[in-house]
């Protein structure tokens, strides 16, 4: 089936993600999960932590975790501005389950010095990267 496609940039900080041609690009806005196809209307939002799946020109479907960001639409042309992602099948299981633990550990504590929001911050990217490698 021939999809329309528009252009996609994925950006974070330190590197161009994914620079190419899509058909669809759906991402976890703070006010609800959306998706974006060819010729969607003008749109900005803050991004959550949660999953950006893509689907290339190719028409393959590549998942990415993100820790949060802004995504922009305008005239068929898509950038995410992203904290930080991964690709799916790049995360690093050991370092996920240790950024977990270690999120955990915080939380628990009862040590006046623990920023408990940003211990849940880190709980909730830890999980959504070990969410990610479950779903394969």
């Amino acid at each position: 089936m021939y999809e329309k496609l528009f252009q996609l940039e994925i950006l974070t900080p330190g590197k161009v993600v994914f620079k190419d041609e899509a058909s669809s690009l759906s991402a976890p806005g703070v006010a609800g999960n959306f998706q974006v196809l060819y010729n969607h209307a003008p749109f900005l939002s803050a991004l959550d932590v949660g999953e950006i799946k893509v689907k290339d020109k190719s028409g393959s479907d590549v998942s990415y975790a993100t820790s949060g960001g802004f995504v922009e639409v305008k005239e068929n042309h898509v950038v995410v501005l992203a904290d930080a992602v991964e690709r799916s099948d790049e995360i690093d299981v050991e370092r996920a389950k240790a950024a977990k633990e270690r999120a955990q550990q915080r939380l628990k504590s009862m040590q006046m010095d623990v920023d408990l929001e940003r211990a849940r911050a880190a709980l909730s990217r830890a999980n959504n990267r070990l969410r990610l490698i479950e779903k394969g």
